[in-house]
């Protein structure tokens, strides 16, 4: 399964960081394409909460993809895998699971976000892109939590 990862030093405490990431309620906030997050079931920042992301994609596209929490402690890992069993998704991939580490740093909190794709059939021989295109997506996520929680302190 290719493993795509990338970190970055935002500065705020640890505590606020997970605060926005742990909450499917926030994922507009800083996740990209999320327009809006439904059926929201389980507490922020517990395991096996569940919730369904509407995405637009590129091209305007609204596509609907559902998640589920399979790891999570507090304030320092949490991890979401997306639900492919009967979604368009099911096609391309076997799995998709992305995991935040929070680590204290001097000046704020270190966040490296990993994404695991595991692709299926043919759709392995666009591993590079896929690889390419998470990395792009976990960076632009990166700034979304550094804008979102920018944006709270006034800055």
């Amino acid at each position: 399964m290719p493993r795509v990862s990338t970190s970055r030093l935002i500065a705020v405490p640890r505590e606020k960081v997970w605060a926005l990431i742990s909450d499917p309620h926030h994922f507009p906030r800083w996740w990209p394409l999320v327009m809006r997050v439904e059926n929201i079931r389980g507490q922020p920042g517990a395991k096996r909460a569940q919730w369904t992301a509407v995405l637009q994609s590129d091209r305007g596209n609204i596509v609907r993809a559902d998640y589920r929490c399979v790891g999570s402690t507090r304030p320092e890992r949490y991890a979401w895998e997306q639900e492919l069993e009967g979604t368009p998704f099911e096609r391309i991939l076997r799995a998709s699971v992305v995991e935040a580490t929070l680590r204290p740093a001097d000046g704020g909190t270190e966040v490296k976000l990993a994404s695991r794709n595991s692709l299926r059939g043919l759709s392995r021989l666009g591993s590079p892109m896929m690889r390419r295109a998470t990395h792009r997506r976990l960076d632009e996520a990166l700034d979304g939590i550094a804008l979102a929680l920018e944006e709270e302190r006034g800055d």
